[in-house]
């Protein structure tokens, strides 16, 4: 079940081209990526930082820019999970504007970590139900 989220794009993400620079589209996705843990999960990212000390880089990301994303569009999101490993999961994101053109599309493969020992860690099960549930 994919989880949808929207955000305006705002003055800060756009360059001189009056679109919005590419590191900022991942900068977005990264903050719906935060956003979606506790409709997910039922547990916030803040927590898995600080609290259980774990967290989710990316290790593989594959994207197409579609569309421009332009000052005082209103993305909306659409994300979910195709696959959870034992150690990484795979997240699928694509973002709309308000016409429901499609913009930006990517596939990304983060791995739980120990952020203490920064070393890959097995998915804990509270969290791998929730993973499971979002899977396409």
């Amino acid at each position: 079940m994919a989880v949808t989220l929207s955000r305006r794009v705002d003055y800060p993400m756009i360059d001189s081209a009056n679109i919005a620079y590419y590191p900022r589209i991942y900068d977005l996705a990264h903050r719906f990526f935060e956003e979606c843990w506790q409709e997910i999960c039922a547990v916030s990212y803040p927590e898995l930082i600080n609290i259980r000390k774990m967290g989710f880089p990316i290790v593989n990301a594959q994207t197409d820019f579609i569309a421009p994303l332009r000052y005082g569009d209103t993305v909306k999101a659409n994300i979910w999970i195709s696959r959870v490993g034992e150690k990484s999961c795979t997240w699928q994101y694509r973002f709309f504007n308000q016409n429901d053109v499609l913009l930006w599309s990517s596939e990304q493969v983060t791995v739980c970590v120990d952020l203490e020992s920064l070393q890959s860690i097995i998915i804990p099960d509270d969290l791998r139900k929730g993973l499971e549930m979002c899977s396409e």
